[in-house]
């Protein structure tokens, strides 16, 4: 199919940075500020948001890199999806959770140690919480050497880290129905 200049990732250069620092990375318009990798079926849809739900898998890539951030992402996923916010990615065409690190969104995971949550290697969750079917929040900071994320409210791990420093922000699609919105970031 052919990719409009919205998918396309083109970088415009016109991010914009509100008065505290915040950059809209998606704000249910347009995908600028990301480069597809893979071939998930990325679409906007009505009320914001960018989902998937066919292809093989894939990622939506920041044409940005950020080393010392926190971002703020909601996402919905279906009960059996497999999903994940992979952050501080060095090399863009490689996105694996053993290039970056991976906040996982897998409530079904066959492992349940890094199951949503948890960073896939590093850091298991504290709380288990099912995020299927209906819309979570995450909270993601990365400074320095420290990790912590905070899931619909909960602290869900705090742990120290130097394999990744700095790198790309990807939203992932790997199976069943996958949606985000008002993606942002404000760098540290």
């Amino acid at each position: 199919p052919e990719e409009s200049a919205a998918m396309s990732g083109a970088d415009t250069g016109n991010a914009t940075v509100d008065a505290d620092g915040w950059q809209t990375l998606f704000d249910g318009t347009d995908l600028s500020a990301f480069t597809q990798l893979g071939d998930a079926n990325w679409t906007i849809e009505e009320g914001g948001a960018v989902g998937a739900d066919a292809g093989e898998g894939g990622h939506l890539v920041t044409n940005e890199r950020f080393d010392d951030f926190e971002l703020e992402v909601e996402f919905f996923v279906s009960v059996e999806a497999n999903s994940g916010v992979f952050i501080r990615c060095d090399d863009p065409e490689n996105i694996t959770a053993t290039s970056c690190y991976e906040v996982n969104i897998y409530d079904t995971r066959p492992d349940q140690s890094y199951r949503t949550g948890g960073i896939v290697n590093l850091a298991e969750p504290a709380a288990i919480l099912y995020t299927g079917g209906r819309w979570n929040r995450y909270e993601i900071y990365a400074n320095g050497t420290s990790l912590r994320a905070v899931l619909n409210g909960v602290e869900m791990y705090d742990v120290e880290d130097d394999t990744y420093s700095d790198g790309h922000i990807t939203l992932q699609f790997g199976s069943g129905v996958v949606k985000f919105r008002n993606a942002r970031v404000r760098r540290l």
